[in-house]
């Protein structure tokens, strides 16, 4: 018996928007890259439920995988990249708070 596709579309629409709710609300660094993490792992659950849902009996619609393993190498560059921009950000202020970032503005 498998999922519904509209309840994983309605789950990923809620992970969506917690994403979203986290980057604008808070002001960690580390929550915030967090929360572009989970708003990138709704879009593949996304991608994964269309292309269940869009294949046919037998053939199956590869579109969908492709797309969510270039989003999760797009993830790991960006979990890479923000992982040594918060290190970089502690040393210097000795704080992750997105505020005290704004005040590395040139």
């Amino acid at each position: 018996m498998s999922v519904p596709t509209e309840h994983l579309l309605a789950l990923a629409s809620i992970l969506f928007a917690l994403g979203v709710f986290g980057f604008l609300v808070r002001r960690n660094v580390i929550i915030v890259l967090a929360s572009i993490e989970l708003m990138l792992n709704a879009a593949n659950l996304s991608f994964l439920a269309a292309s269940r849902d869009w294949s046919q009996a037998g053939t199956p619609y590869l579109e969908g995988p492709i797309f969510a393993l270039f989003i999760i190498l797009v993830a790991a560059a960006e979990a890479a990249v923000g992982l040594a921009l918060i290190i970089a950000l502690y040393r210097l202020k000795q704080t992750v708070a997105l505020d005290t970032a704004s005040e590395l503005k040139g």
